[in-house]
């Protein structure tokens, strides 16, 4: 597990003690029951290209506040975020709620602990 460094970590549990968090259980439960929420990989395209989740859409971190209000314009539209460990995401879903998002969730422990769950992974 990557070591990271603390002034990171400081702005992730800052934007933590702002966000809703999901699990993997629950995310995987909702897929298999096909409900329907955007489901959005906030990493960079070389680790999407490498392999990513079933149904998820790729939004990159670098671009998503650009990008999110011309792929998805309903503000209360339901989204789940994740990234390579929850993260990323819980940046993400903070600043997307800056934005007036009102149904953003963080996927805690990401593709990593998908992947380690033996999960689907989607390669192309």
């Amino acid at each position: 597990m990557k070591k990271h460094a603390p002034a990171f970590l400081a702005i992730v549990n800052d934007a933590k003690s702002r966000i809703k968090e999901t699990n993997i259980p629950t995310v995987h439960s909702r897929l298999d029951g096909k409900q329907t929420f955007r489901f959005i990989d906030v990493r960079e395209d070389l680790e999407w290209q490498k392999g990513h989740l079933p149904f998820a859409e790729h939004i990159g971190k670098g671009v998503i506040e650009r990008d999110i209000e011309k792929i998805i314009p309903e503000k209360d539209c339901e989204i789940i975020l994740y990234c390579g460990g929850g993260f990323r995401s819980a940046m993400a879903a903070d600043n997307l709620q800056k934005m007036g998002y009102t149904n953003v969730w963080s996927m805690d422990g990401g593709f990593r602990f998908w992947k380690e769950a033996g999960h689907e992974i989607i390669t192309e």
